[in-house]
């Protein structure tokens, strides 16, 4: 969905602010949220206190960042969609790409998701996180339809069951990742959100007892191309 950093000043920020969020997460794991210390977080990086605030104004914003500049890769991407692409699957094919980079990032989301489970303090910045990214949607889908959300329920009600459908995939994802005996056993988290939004697209039809007590049947793959890493 993103482009690469063009330059090498770029590249380099980039990198220090990936090393702050990793270390960030490992210490907090390692040694709890509480113990975990801006100075510590620097210290494992190699970079001063001071740097680490040019990138972050916590360590709880470390562990959990909102970033402004992967927001606006986002409504780009969803711009750069086929015009004549219908809202909710061009919604689809750019959360999908997101979906791929979540589970390219495994171990991070599942230990970032055990802290925020461990550390009720987090939840309002983590919660706070996914109505920005709703917003984002709201925003996208609004200049895509030129409806207004102040006036109109379709940007919000799209936004809001696209946010829904990766939130919902990823609990599965992730239940099945903490739970694994092997990787034969975890899904594939982009199959999961083809699910999530064909259920959606097909109006969340009344299930039967049959397919309500039958295990998760693989559905055919889509056809919906995904936005290229460079398309935004």
């Amino acid at each position: 969905m993103a482009a690469a950093p063009s330059t090498l000043r770029e590249r380099k920020k980039a990198a220090t602010r990936e090393a702050l969020q990793s270390a960030a997460l490992r210490l907090a794991v390692r040694d709890g949220l509480d113990a975990l210390t801006v100075e510590a977080i620097a210290e494992a990086v190699d970079v001063s206190p001071r740097t680490f605030f040019n990138y972050f104004g916590s360590k709880e914003e470390a562990l959990l960042p909102s970033d402004e500049a992967r927001h606006v890769e986002l409504q780009q991407a969803i711009t750069a969609r086929p015009a004549d692409e219908p809202p909710l699957e061009a919604l689809h094919a750019v959360i999908r790409a997101l979906a791929v980079r979540i589970s390219d990032r495994r171990e991070e989301t599942t230990l970032r998701m055990q802290l925020v489970r461990e550390n009720p303090s987090l939840l309002p910045r983590h919660l706070a996180n996914f109505a920005t990214f709703e917003r984002v949607l709201v925003e996208a889908i609004a200049a895509r339809t030129g409806l207004d959300p102040a006036r109109d329920l379709y940007p919000t009600l799209a936004a809001t069951a696209a946010v829904g459908a990766l939130r919902s995939a990823s609990q599965l994802w992730r239940n099945a990742v903490e739970g694994e005996q092997g990787t034969a056993s975890v899904p594939d988290l982009g199959e999961l959100v083809d699910d999530a939004f064909r259920e959606l697209a097909a109006g969340l039809p009344a299930l039967s007892s049959q397919r309500s007590a039958s295990p998760r049947q693989p559905n055919p793959q889509i056809t919906i191309p995904l936005p290229s890493e460079t398309s935004a």
